[in-house]
């Protein structure tokens, strides 16, 4: 996995101020309730359930107390996963291959994404016009999974290219200055570009690959957490699955919610969770149970095998706790 000088930096600073705290594990504070790192991307996808269960008071009811420091994306987490310095954390579709290597441990589905884009500056019309330009995208995550099914579709690879490894805000900048001439990226950090450059050409988005490839949004936990700490991962569980259903039937009360969490507006919150498939409990129930999701998960992997991430497709049911997701219905 590559991570630009910038967020490795970002990781070293959240490690060290999270080890200030004390090591990752299982500990209860004087109340008696169970700490927790919860670390999340803040976007509504990676920030909502968080929003919906601290504000409706759902971490107390099943004692817990959350830390949640965000991240900028999902490698950034598996890391700080591996390292303990977090117990659970989000991450997009993407970093699917990270715990599909054994790096993580899924814990519950999240979302089905629509949000990722090939993005281009003004002029540049098609994927083959982008043969031998400047592409910038943060390596391992979703928008380096848009870029590489855009240009397979297009009978292009990354070679055919001048890929830019970049973190999500300098991709921002790069994009406003020209210095890049598109970028595999996401909402909402997509619409800040658009504020400056309102006439750039979206080449690709996840609606296009729909009938092959599902992208789910998913929660992870670090490998030690699920397995030594089983009382802990189905109090956060349980905890989700609350927020799940308050999420499905509360759609405007939670974009209030991670509105409030984010300090953003409530309109551009809005615009984000449109790019984005909510599921309801009773969908992440069934689909669980009839393999819907392992069907999801191993579509992502058949894809991560020809993007050189897998060296070869890996069962779900090695990283996904599906068992434990749906026992905590029970």
């Amino acid at each position: 996995m590559k991570l630009t000088r910038r967020s490795l930096g970002i990781a070293a600073v959240t490690a060290v101020a999270l080890a200030a705290t004390g090591c990752s594990g299982a500990r209860d504070d004087a109340d008696g309730t169970t700490s927790v790192r919860f670390g999340y991307i803040g976007d509504y996808n990676g920030a909502s359930l968080l929003a919906v269960a601290e504000q409706e008071g759902i971490w107390k009811k099943h004692g817990l107390t959350v830390e949640t420091p965000v991240f900028t994306n999902g490698p950034l987490q598996i890391q700080a996963l591996g390292a303990g310095d977090l117990d659970f954390g989000y991450i997009g579709p993407g970093a699917m291959w990270l715990p599909a290597s054994g790096k993580a441990k899924v814990v519950a589905i999240n979302t089905l994404g629509n949000a990722d884009r090939v993005i281009a500056q003004p002029g540049i019309t098609s994927i083959e016009a982008l043969r031998g330009k400047k592409v910038g995208v943060p390596e391992g995550t979703s928008g380096d999974m848009i870029l590489t099914l855009a240009l397979k579709k297009a009978g292009m690879t990354k070679k055919d290219v001048e890929v830019v490894p970049m973190d999500p805000s300098t991709i921002v900048s790069a994009f406003v200055s020209k210095k890049i001439d598109a970028a595999g990226f996401w909402y909402p950090a997509t619409a800040t570009i658009k504020q400056q450059v309102p006439d750039l050409v979206e080449l690709a988005k996840n609606a296009d690959f729909a009938e092959t490839v599902a992208f789910p949004t998913a929660f992870v936990a670090g490998n030690d957490v699920v397995d030594k700490e089983r009382g802990k991962t189905e109090k956060v569980i349980a905890a989700l699955r609350d927020a799940i259903e308050f999420r499905s039937k509360n759609p405007d009360k939670t974009i209030e919610y991670t509105a409030k969490m984010l300090k953003i507006d409530v309109a551009k919150v809005k615009a984000d969770a449109a790019n984005s498939q909510v599921l309801t409990l009773e969908e992440l129930d069934r689909n669980t149970a009839d393999g819907t999701v392992a069907k999801w998960l191993t579509g992502m992997n058949e894809y991560f095998v020809q993007a050189g991430k897998l060296t070869a497709p890996v069962d779900p049911g090695t990283y996904y706790t599906g068992d434990l997701f749906t026992a905590a219905s029970k």
